[in-house]
């Protein structure tokens, strides 16, 4: 079930309806650890594929490609003889798209697909920049209906600064919207130190608020019990994977493995299975395997889906290996003809 239709909507010429299914189906080429799959294969379809399966996902992580209209390589550091740093690079994906209209009918096809594959207790997350985050959050509520809406969380990080006469851009944003609003989703709320002015205070006890016989909070007591920290808010201050992170892969984009740890989480519950449409460097799956979580991952560039496989098999995961019987489609639809996006 949906939330209440959405009244306002983004408009562009030639939109259309989400893609509809094309009777893709997925052939199983390799076994693994239990839960554990990787995917090859346009993601679109490998979703509709997914969907004749029972199994459901408490949650999908979706960090699509960005509109910064560029290709992106994969770095790869060795060392020399002579000890120098040596950098290669591999092309890994390109972000390069004929317009905004083309990008988002895209992006709401996988939206809308990803949001089938759900529990009815289950979330989606979708990852964007500044510059798209707002039409992608009218366009989830078209999708998943405005009562589905749950979080816009802020991920801010430091960055080398840029050269720009502008303030610096050191934020993502992630959507959250929940499959069924009318179910109590999946979520376990995690907590934040307490701010050192609070300590000082109260030091580490839960407080206790007073009210009059108004209502009216008062002021605050001390109890005995000790306190867990400050709910988390939607504001998540999360270093980027440094270039000498033990965690890194080279692999552009890649997110930190603090990011997804917080989200799965808080999210899910061990023994649920994750999907990450966009697998790029593993991380998805690799924080899935550590917490206890399953995952499956749809990536349609090899060495994406190499670097997920290295990743989970230092977990002693072995993902086990699908790809699309069908022919593969064109990577992006494009509108008939581009026109400006309005909201109507």
């Amino acid at each position: 079930m949906r939330g209440e239709t959405c009244q306002v909507r983004l408009s562009w010429a030639g939109k259309r309806e989400p893609a509809a299914a094309d009777g893709a189906r997925l052939s199983v080429d390799k076994a693994g650890t239990p839960g554990f799959e990787l995917v090859s294969g346009d993601n679109l379809r490998a979703l509709h594929a997914l969907a004749a399966r029972s199994q459901r996902f408490t949650l999908a992580y979706l960090d699509p490609p960005f509109l910064p209209v560029r290709e992106h390589a994969q770095v790869n550091r060795e060392r020399s003889a002579t000890g120098d740093i040596v950098r290669t690079l591999t092309p890994a994906f390109d972000d390069r798209w004929d317009s905004l209209e083309a990008y988002l009918t895209a992006l709401g096809d996988r939206v809308a697909a990803a949001r089938e594959l759900l529990t009815e207790d289950g979330c989606l997350v979708l990852h964007v920049d500044p510059k798209t985050s707002h039409y992608a959050k009218v366009m989830c509520d078209e999708i998943f209906g405005p009562r589905a809406f749950m979080s816009e969380i802020v991920w801010r990080y430091r960055r080398w600064p840029a050269k720009t006469k502008n303030f610096q851009r050191v934020h993502d944003v992630l959507l959250r919207y929940v499959k069924n609003p009318d179910v109590e989703p999946r979520f376990r709320q995690l907590y934040e130190p307490l701010a050192p002015s609070t300590l000082a205070t109260w030091g580490d006890k839960k407080q206790r608020a007073v009210v009059d016989s108004g209502g009216r909070r008062r002021c605050s007591s001390k109890t005995e019990e000790t306190t867990l920290g400050a709910p988390m808010g939607d504001v998540w201050e999360i270093s980027i994977v440094a270039p000498v992170a033990k965690e890194r892969t080279g692999y552009p984009t890649q997110k930190p493995e603090a990011l997804l740890q917080r989200l799965i989480e808080a999210c899910t519950d061990p023994g649920d299975a994750v999907l990450d449409p966009y697998l790029g460097s593993g991380t998805t799956l690799s924080v899935a395997a550590r917490l206890g979580r399953l995952g499956t991952g749809i990536d349609a560039n090899p060495r994406a889906l190499h670097v997920a496989r290295q990743r989970l098999q230092q977990a002693n995961i072995e993902a086990g290996a699908a790809s699309l019987l069908a022919p593969a489609a064109k990577r992006r639809a494009s509108p008939r003809a581009p026109g400006k996006l309005r909201v109507a």
